[in-house]
């Protein structure tokens, strides 16, 4: 794809980097200048992601902004992510899968009860990993702060109609997105558990997150 674009960061010059396990979730303050790649170990993992204003976390991540002000449907290399407030969180730097989608939104309970049958309802989901990420963060945090999402790595084409199709992915193992943080940003992943669509061959696997300074 013509969007692909390679770092110049290297693993060695990292500030920090961890592991996130399949189904599990991660919360860290990205500060203003550091970048931040997420990284698909193993392909075909989708990482359910919020951003969010660490100033004020009711500033958070706009799909509809984004999308506006940038006037494309997926997320790539040169991508600016908005808030509802029209705050520039973070700039996608670098990109080796080609595209992200952000309008397909995030597994729930709820959702999984509507897209399957009906026993598949109480399977993990990342809305529920993200309450318990809240849950365990010092703030007031709650369900009120679920908002849009990026599914970094999914691959949600839009039908001629208007529809979406949740398909078999794009990415592959070591292939990842890097994002520089315009203002000082929570960044949220859910490291999607789901295990009934395409998106992860029906097997979630882990993805690593990664901090470079200035």
């Amino acid at each position: 794809m013509k969007d692909l674009i390679h770092s110049s960061l290297t693993i060695e010059q990292a500030l920090f980097r961890e592991v996130i396990p399949a189904g599990d979730y991660w919360m860290q303050e990205v500060k203003a200048g550091q970048t931040i790649r997420i990284v698909d170990l193993e392909g075909n993992q989708a990482a359910d992601t919020l951003f969010y204003n660490a100033q004020d976390h009711h500033d958070r991540y706009s799909a509809v902004d984004t999308l506006r002000e940038q006037g494309k449907l997926y997320l790539t290399s040169g991508s600016k992510l908005y808030s509802q407030n029209l705050t520039h969180l973070l700039t996608i730097t670098a990109d080796t899968c080609g595209r992200h989608d952000t309008i397909g939104g995030a597994c729930a309970c709820e959702s999984n009860s509507v897209r399957y049958p009906l026993e598949k309802k109480y399977m993990h989901a990342c809305r529920e990993s993200w309450l318990l990420a809240m849950a365990e963060a010092k703030g007031d945090w709650d369900k009120r702060d679920l908002s849009n999402n990026i599914n970094f790595f999914m691959n949600v084409p839009v039908t001629p109609e208007g529809g979406l199709k949740f398909e078999d992915g794009i990415s592959a193992p070591g292939r990842y997105v890097e994002l520089v943080a315009e203002v000082d940003v929570i960044v949220l992943i859910s490291n999607c558990p789901q295990l009934n669509n395409p998106c992860n061959a029906y097997n979630p696997t882990p993805v690593e997150a990664v901090i470079w300074e200035e």
